[in-house]
């Protein structure tokens, strides 16, 4: 997936950058823009009313059915003014950009923020938090006005500090994950990752066009735009939350006791070892945290804590352990196995995500392992 993203990526933007070298200006200008934008117009609407029908009470997916909507409608005026007077409504190709472009260029640069910010820290977003995201950057604008010297260089990074704030977050999250689930597939950090990567990739276009000297670069920064609507859409319907998916789990299970009243350490790790070892619950891939509350009746906060101080790691880690061995022991015991089975009857969601645990924790691959200890 990894993979696939940076080809398509690669490839969208060097395909519009060569084909922008042979659109003439004026062509650009008349034809092709209003093109591209409603092609953005249209991708937005849809994807945001894709969203919105399918938000299953999910935050983080109207969050970015609103960021859709948002933009949607900015381009709309954008064509708006283009039919009523066929000329430009942000100077494209400027050398110089000027500040209303800059705080247009912003604003939408910061709507595309709102879906990792509510995926990374649900619930944030209110209008407390939103005035104190604007705020600063509406009080440069207006300074930019009233100072002699220009701040247009402050505006136009004032976007890489909201970024770098969404980024200090993402370890935060991806421990919360591997404290909470033993599976990370389509949960995981690195799809949040490769959104900002796109949000960055969008901003750096925006800032090209406006200092490139041909007005047809701003052909790279539109077509990436509907690409990146069409991709995330797409990834963001399919995506789990999974903060969601722990309320659910703890709101189907009965009110365990505070830790206070809870048995002996040495006594609930006998427990849970046995239980892990005779039942094998890692072997289901949606097997959680919350889970263990079957044998050991503490609360979820108690329980990350715990098996963080008795087995020295993550659940996630914690679990894959129990995984990794499960499949050498397949595999010693049986070696005809397939790697797809092997991985199937240990809780591993594909082969892929096996083999890259395994050697992960290894130090080699699960074939290298195998031959090492059957050189025959």
């Amino acid at each position: 997936m990894k993979q696939g993203f940076i080809i398509a990526c690669t490839a969208c933007v060097l395909l519009s950058l060569w084909l922008s070298q042979y659109i003439p200006a004026d062509i650009f200008d008349k034809i092709v823009s209003p093109l591209l934008f409603a092609g953005t117009v249209a991708v937005a609407f849809f994807g945001a009313f894709l969203v919105f029908k399918h938000a299953e009470g999910m935050r983080m997916r109207k969050a970015w059915g609103w960021a859709l909507l948002v933009w949607g409608i900015a381009d709309s005026f954008y064509l708006l003014g283009w039919a009523l007077a066929p000329s430009q409504v942000m100077d494209i190709g400027a050398h110089n950009l000027t500040t209303y472009e800059l705080l247009i260029g912003n604003v939408l640069g910061w709507v595309l923020l709102l879906y990792p910010t509510e995926a990374l820290r649900p619930g944030w977003i209110s209008f407390r938090h939103v005035l104190w995201h604007l705020l600063p950057m509406f009080l440069l604008v207006a300074l930019d006005y009233v100072f002699p010297f220009s701040l247009r260089f402050l505006i136009t990074l004032y976007p890489i500090v909201l970024i770098a704030f969404l980024i200090s977050h993402v370890r935060a999250y991806r421990t919360w994950c591997e404290e909470n689930f033993s599976t990370l597939d389509d949960i995981d950090v690195q799809w949040l990752v490769r959104y900002l990567w796109m949000v960055v990739m969008v901003g750096g276009l925006y800032l090209y066009i406006c200092l490139a000297h041909h007005p047809s670069r701003g052909f790279t920064q539109l077509w990436f735009t509907i690409f990146m609507f069409a991709y995330s859409t797409e990834q963001i319907l399919y995506r789990k939350d999974p903060w969601a998916m722990v309320r659910r789990q703890e709101k189907s299970q009965e009110a365990a006791p505070e830790a206070g009243s809870s048995p002996e350490h040495s006594e609930l790790r006998q427990k849970l070892d046995r239980w892990m070892e005779q039942e094998k619950p890692y072997a289901n891939p949606a097997f959680q945290l919350a889970d263990l509350r079957a044998v050991l009746p503490l609360n979820r906060t108690y329980l990350s804590q715990f098996v963080k101080a008795e087995y020295g790691c993550s659940f996630y880690q914690w679990v894959n352990q129990y995984r990794i061995a499960e499949a050498k022991r397949l595999k010693l015991a049986h070696p005809g196995l397939k790697t797809d089975e092997i991985a199937a009857r240990c809780g591993f969601s594909s082969r892929t995500v096996f083999s890259n645990v395994f050697t992960r924790e290894e130090g080699l691959s699960p074939r290298e392992w195998f031959k090492q200890c059957n050189p025959a």
